[in-house]
């Protein structure tokens, strides 16, 4: 073999070995050689037209910017300069990855699979039935709506009286904040060059984040699940900027720790931190708080027996009132389904009245002030919506409903 056809090799330290770097590793090893971060670099594929001046604006305002003020008197390049996220010469301005993330409405063009899916499991990851829901779009917003949607939909306050002290007892089935600091972790730490969104999977059991790929190869796997993990380098530093701005995260390796004591503050089982030796993903597991759990099972299982003593007293027994209806209308499934159709019309005009009066209310708000799930409220949103007795003024987070018919 001659100087020509040499072949070169990447090697890497590994524990107490040396071995070759390949697949994943040997991307990462060059990946390191750049100079310039992923999140920093130019997008050629890009125009300054795929900035968004209003989301830019918006973004000003909220971190209180004195920019704000003057925002729509600049052009893109010039507002996209005072963000930095616009470079490159004068006569050929260019945005930067970080802005099209956050300040274009639809970064997956750019960004295959950016994105958070939440999936929930009913009867658990081996059933049948599953709920997803895609949340695309900027990255604050999607972060933000997603937390939302999960808060309205899936969390759980249980509160226990005790007979010998007049405080009550509060738990939640997942404590909101080790939510929130769980998926911002991922959407901070993913990388955007992957084709994998963040996933968020909901059982009776679990509530799951997963991101690819894992934590950073100088992080031991041991800190990290004592929430001792110190970062040595970021995969995404201007993307953890931004979101530092916008109160979404600390960025000072302070996640880990704070999911850990977050957990134990609601009593909830210690968290799970899982990868492999490639880092090749990074897995959040909050385990349901065992004493939650325990207090639904029982309340299903009374509501069950409760539902087996009204519909059939025993098993062949016929119900001769139900059958002397049946017979005497002919139209028993009719009456049926005109019971329930009033029954959710009357939790329409429920909402209507509470939201005529305070239209910043959540699903949840509505779903405790009226004694229905969270879900339920949210379908007959979508059907007032869909009637024109609702408007939604602004994002899941921050905006308000407005009432266009009063009841």
């Amino acid at each position: 073999m001659n100087a020509l056809e040499e072949e070169y090799h990447y090697y890497i330290r590994r524990y107490a070995s040396t071995v070759e770097a390949r697949g994943e590793i040997e991307h990462e090893l060059i990946s390191l050689t750049a100079k310039v971060p992923f999140d920093d670099r130019f997008n050629q594929s890009a125009k300054l037209e795929d900035l968004s001046p209003r989301l830019m604006s918006e973004f000003l305002r909220e971190v209180g910017s004195e920019l704000a003020d003057e925002a729509h008197e600049l052009s893109i390049e010039a507002l996209g300069r005072q963000l930095n996220i616009v470079g490159g010469p004068a006569e050929s301005p260019v945005p930067l990855n970080v802005g099209l993330l956050f300040f274009n409405e639809e970064p997956r063009r750019f960004f295959p699979a950016t994105q958070i899916d939440v999936v929930y499991f009913p009867e658990g990851p081996g059933g049948d039935q599953f709920e997803e829901k895609i949340f695309a779009g900027p990255l604050a917003q999607i972060t933000r709506d997603a937390i939302s949607f999960i808060q309205r939909n899936y969390l759980k306050e249980t509160v226990i009286k005790h007979p010998d002290r007049p405080e009550a007892e509060r738990l939640w089935n997942f404590p909101l904040a080790a939510i929130e600091e769980a998926v911002v972790n991922a959407v901070y730490h993913r990388s955007y060059e992957i084709r994998e969104p963040v996933e968020v999977r909901i059982t009776g059991e679990d509530l799951v984040v997963l991101s690819f790929p894992g934590p950073d190869r100088s992080i031991k796997l041991s800190d990290l699940r004592k929430g001792r993990a110190v970062s040595r380098r970021y995969r995404n530093r201007r993307i953890g900027d931004f979101l530092k701005e916008l109160d979404l995260t600390e960025g000072r390796s302070t996640g880990i720790s704070k999911i850990i004591k977050t957990m134990a503050a609601n009593g909830s089982p210690p968290p799970e931190f899982e990868s492999d030796d490639d880092r090749s993903h990074f897995l959040i597991r909050l385990p349901v708080h065992e004493k939650v759990a325990e207090i639904e099972a029982e309340a299903e299982k009374n509501v069950g027996e409760k539902v087996g003593e009204t519909s059939g007293k025993k098993v062949g027994e016929k119900d001769s009132t139900r059958e002397e209806t049946r017979e005497e209308t002919g139209k028993g499934s009719e009456k049926s389904s005109e019971k329930t159709e009033k029954g959710s019309e009357k939790s329409s005009e429920k909402i209507i009245r509470l939201l005529s009066e305070n239209g910043e209310l959540s699903a949840m708000d509505i779903s405790i002030m009226i004694g229905i799930t969270a879900r339920a409220v949210e379908k007959n949103l979508a059907k007032l919506q869909k009637s024109g007795r609702l408007r939604r003024v602004g994002p899941d987070k921050g905006g308000h409903w407005e009432v266009i018919e009063k009841a």
